[in-house]
């Protein structure tokens, strides 16, 4: 487990900001797409449409292309906005595309597509419905079997789930899937406490190898064995502190996959 001194920007508190983060999220959404179209790797691909009401809906989607991607590229999916009422993990992964679009300078040969805003209706319609507990094998919530649809077609290596945590002063980070088997990798082999430095963080055991809920309950349907990744986030952190977190600790995982997934190819 790493640790943080009293003083750490891992116990900032929560600062108001002056928009609210559904505007926020409004407004960054709108810029980043703007600004994607002028990159040459991040594209902006909304998915959808699905149906409800009488009305159609996308999800926001980014789509990442590193340098000599093909068909053989590790694809990864990013998720957060499982949740209307906590749009921080949206926000910060807003922020990660946008340092993608900025600085594509994570290596060759990677397909990234990050879904920022899950919880399309209940955002719409003020609603809670916590999707980040729901299976995604026969899902009746439309933004998930949306979703659903998409992981079959894409058949993603890797899921990372972005969610909030309860107040504490260190992020949480589970990994489940092959991962969970004997003789797998370990999370060290993905992640490990310098990756989220200076922020301390606990590990969270996979649990049962089957899975029902999230990307993951999917695993049967797809070619091989993926893993999930998520990373909980302490709902006391401030929106910036949240955002910085999420935006380093992702790049510094893909990284870190990357000279896993190379180490393996030459063993």
């Amino acid at each position: 487990m790493g640790s943080n001194s009293p003083s750490s920007p891992a116990v900032a508190r929560l600062v108001p900001s002056g928009l609210s983060r559904p505007a926020a999220f409004g407004e960054q959404l709108s810029e980043l797409y703007a600004l994607v179209q002028r990159s040459a790797y991040v594209f902006g691909s909304p998915l959808g449409p699905f149906f409800h009401r009488a009305h159609h809906h996308h999800l926001p989607r980014f789509v990442y292309f590193g340098p000599h991607t093909g068909e053989e590229s590790v694809r990864l999916a990013f998720y957060a906005g499982f949740d209307r009422r906590d749009l921080r993990g949206t926000l910060a992964l807003l922020h990660f595309v946008e340092r993608l679009a900025l600085a594509p300078d994570l290596g060759q040969s990677l397909n990234l597509s990050v879904f920022p805003l899950v919880d399309i209706l209940g955002l719409l319609e003020g609603r809670d419905r916590a999707l980040a507990r729901f299976a995604w094998h026969a899902p009746a919530e439309p933004e998930l079997a949306l979703l659903a649809q998409d992981v079959r077609l894409q058949s993603y290596h890797g899921f990372v789930r972005v969610e909030s945590g309860p107040d504490d002063d260190a992020l949480t980070v589970r990994l489940r899937g092959f991962a969970d088997e004997a003789g797998g990798p370990s999370a060290i082999d993905f992640i490990s406490s310098e990756d989220t430095a200076p922020w301390a963080v606990r590990w969270e055991t996979g649990g049962s190898p089957k899975v029902g809920d999230g990307p993951l309950s999917l695993a049967d349907d797809l070619p091989f064995g993926p893993f999930e990744l998520t990373i909980r986030v302490p709902a006391n952190w401030s929106d910036e502190v949240h955002r910085e977190a999420v935006t380093l600790t992702l790049r510094r995982f893909i990284l870190r996959y990357r000279s896993f997934l190379a180490y393996g190819q030459n063993l």
